[in-house]
């Protein structure tokens, strides 16, 4: 991703209220955020336990979505869609976003479960224990961040979906 500022951040947002962009915090690390390490950037918001903000980054430009989070609280184990990580249950939530534009003004919404932290892009650069007979491909984790960054921006083109 490309460096931003908190006013790109906060102008790339395409489906919150003005009230929602006044009130979002962002990251406490933000100002120390490695831009070129990120596929995509996600945060649970500081100052509200449900909301979080996704950011991506496309042909177009950066897109952010703010999302919002249910209850965890399952006791089976889920899985994350961006990242396909199986977790326990506590630790993958079903975000919804509300859609941009006028679908979006109607209360049209999508969802997905997610990492609860919103922690998917560091989540797939972890090593998964081999077995002893196992071998790490060439390329394994490559296909896995590839993946991960593109099930994030298929989720963000949904929010955006006939927006115009």
């Amino acid at each position: 991703m490309r460096a931003l500022t908190e006013s790109d951040v906060r102008a790339a947002f395409i489906n919150a209220t003005d009230d929602e962009l006044r009130m979002i915090e962002m990251p406490h690390d933000f100002l120390l955020v490695d831009w070129d390490f990120h596929d995509f950037l996600a945060w649970r918001d500081p100052a509200s336990s449900k909301r979080g903000c996704v950011l991506v980054q496309t042909d177009d430009g950066v897109i952010g979505v703010v999302v919002r989070a249910s209850d965890p609280g399952r006791s089976r184990n889920g899985m994350c869609n961006i990242c396909q990580t199986m977790q326990p249950g506590n630790q993958v939530a079903l975000f919804s976003a509300r859609k941009a534009g006028p679908a979006g003004r109607r209360g049209d919404s999508i969802g997905t479960y997610i990492c609860a932290d919103l922690s998917c892009h560091e989540n797939v650069r972890l090593a998964h224990p081999l077995a002893p007979n196992e071998v790490r491909a060439d390329g394994q984790v490559d296909m896995r961040l590839d993946g991960t960054r593109r099930r994030m921006e298929r989720f963000v083109a949904r929010v955006q979906e006939d927006a115009d």
